[in-house]
């Protein structure tokens, strides 16, 4: 063994004060208190290039933490966020058909695809009317379909962003819109990882980043992995069971409290030797994190997932005594109650994973999803603005991609397919607009208008109001590419 490994034993015998120390079993105050130090200074000192990260931010941030409600599936732009008439004028007809520019050559189709297998593009040729109607709301005269009317009444508080885009046309691309990369690349950690790795935790009892519903295979969680930043900056899935908020991380039943803290204080002792003798093992010092977190979260968690002790008005305002909208109610109003107590990153799944993906039917499904969703998110919207909450929070609401504004011919008559190339997603609450709308698809609702945002543009945003800047998160060995980053949407700014 040389001076190299691990920096305690060195040449012709000589042995490193710390593991002297280490090995008398001594200094466990001293070791405590010179590794808070040493995080205190870290943190007073500041981030800069090719540093590891302070959990101080970049610049002064407009937001502290972040909602981010995720709709899997795929819901439909045109019956959602951003109608168009037009589709029902020349409906039945091709694109071709129309006085508009042909989507399907446009050089926009080209620029933004990447399949892995060759779409038959005349498929989608064949124009689907809208399925419902719409009206403008609000003194900023948005409009939204007549699917979402709670929804509706807080249309002056949201940003709508409709010129998104992507490029994996099938549900690989929800792991595209959380991590920025197809699936025919290297992945990429999540949009919340590395919220999680750039700041530090305002409350030291719970996660940095929780996740409430979503998937469980493990080919659709890379939407809230952290990857080569390390497993601490994951997403940590909630349950919203008080009895079991988090799974195998209960005391046993057979377990006192007191004999739990005392084999928590024992491995605590014996982890510290190891650190001492082994400073430099990242491994070691991701499990002694998880072991003390996960103490402290047993007693936090229950108390932060919660519901019982919120008030009737507040069950009513999120939909709790409707079956039909309790879950995502539960869910969003377990966000809230994330971020108010300090938790950095939430990432909701209000309905059930992948149940917006309507190539049959979409009429009926888009009408029951909807109902499910919209009086829970506008309760979410009202009940952050009443607390004074929009000012810290920020809110982002989106799915992986938009639905094809010509009719689902493979499956049926009645339902419209997969499509990346424009999708609407929106944002509230701290450092943005309200009642704006930004950017726009064609007549049809195809292609996102030019310049039209990549989905990394929404992670820069995010990260933007919350004082990141993603270059300087940039881990050694790691380079990351120009579209890895994005752009923040300012536009959107106050």
């Amino acid at each position: 063994m040389n001076k190299h490994f691990y920096n305690n034993v060195y040449p012709c015998g000589q042995v490193s004060r710390r593991t002297f120390l280490a090995d008398l079993g001594m200094g466990f105050t001293g070791l405590a208190l010179g590794s808070m130090l040493s995080a205190e200074q870290r943190v007073q000192a500041g981030p800069s290039d090719g540093e590891l990260p302070t959990g101080k931010p970049h610049h002064a941030p407009r937001a502290k933490s972040v909602i981010w409600v995720f709709l899997s599936g795929g819901y439909s732009q045109m019956e959602t966020f951003d109608p168009k008439p037009a589709l029902n004028k020349y409906a039945g007809q091709t694109f071709q058909a129309t006085p508009f520019e042909n989507p399907l050559e446009s050089p926009l189709h080209d620029k933004r695809s990447r399949s892995v297998i060759e779409m038959v593009r005349e498929k989608y040729s064949t124009i689907f009317p809208m399925q419902v109607g719409y009206q403008k709301h609000g003194e900023s005269g948005i409009e939204m379909t007549d699917w979402w009317p709670h929804l509706a009444t807080c249309v002056d508080d949201i940003s709508f962003v409709r010129n998104m885009w992507s490029t994996d046309n099938d549900h690989a691309a929800e792991n595209q819109i959380h991590t920025g990369r197809h699936m025919l690349d290297e992945t990429q950690p999540s949009v919340g990882a590395w919220v999680s790795y750039g700041l530090g935790a305002i409350n030291e009892n719970l996660p940095r980043f929780v996740v409430l519903g979503g998937p469980t295979r493990a080919d659709t969680r890379p939407s809230f992995q952290s990857y080569y930043l390390g497993p601490q900056y994951a997403g940590v899935p909630l349950s919203l069971d008080p009895q079991n908020p988090l799974p195998y991380g209960a005391r046993g039943s057979d377990v006192l409290s007191a004999e739990q803290r005392n084999e928590f204080e024992l491995i605590g002792q014996l982890n510290e030797l190891s650190r001492v003798e082994y400073p430099d093992d990242p491994a070691l010092l991701a499990r002694i994190r998880a072991y003390e977190l996960a103490y402290r979260m047993q007693s936090a968690v229950p108390e932060a997932i919660g519901l019982s002790d919120e008030t009737a008005a507040t069950a009513e305002l999120y939909g709790l005594n409707k079956d039909s909208t309790r879950v995502a109610g539960q869910r969003l109003l377990g966000a809230r109650r994330m971020v108010e107590r300090g938790v950095r990153f939430v990432q909701v799944y209000p309905t059930a994973y992948g149940k917006w993906d309507s190539h049959n039917n979409l009429k009926n499904l888009h009408a029951q999803m909807s109902e499910k969703v919209d009086k829970p998110i506008a309760g979410l919207l009202k009940d952050l603005k009443q607390r004074g909450l929009m000012e810290d929070v920020l809110v982002v609401f989106c799915t992986e991609f938009g639905r094809t504004p010509a009719i689902e011919l493979r499956a049926s008559k009645d339902g419209r397919d997969h499509h990346p190339h424009g999708f609407t997603v929106w944002l509230a609450g701290a450092g943005v607009k309200r009642g704006y709308v930004h950017g726009a698809t064609d007549e049809l609702g195809f292609h996102a208008i030019e310049p039209g945002h990549y989905v990394t543009d929404l992670h820069a945003t995010v990260l933007d109001l919350m004082g990141l800047d993603g270059r300087k998160l940039e881990v050694p060995g790691r380079k990351r590419l120009e579209i890895d980053h994005g752009h923040p949407i300012r536009e959107i700014y106050t």
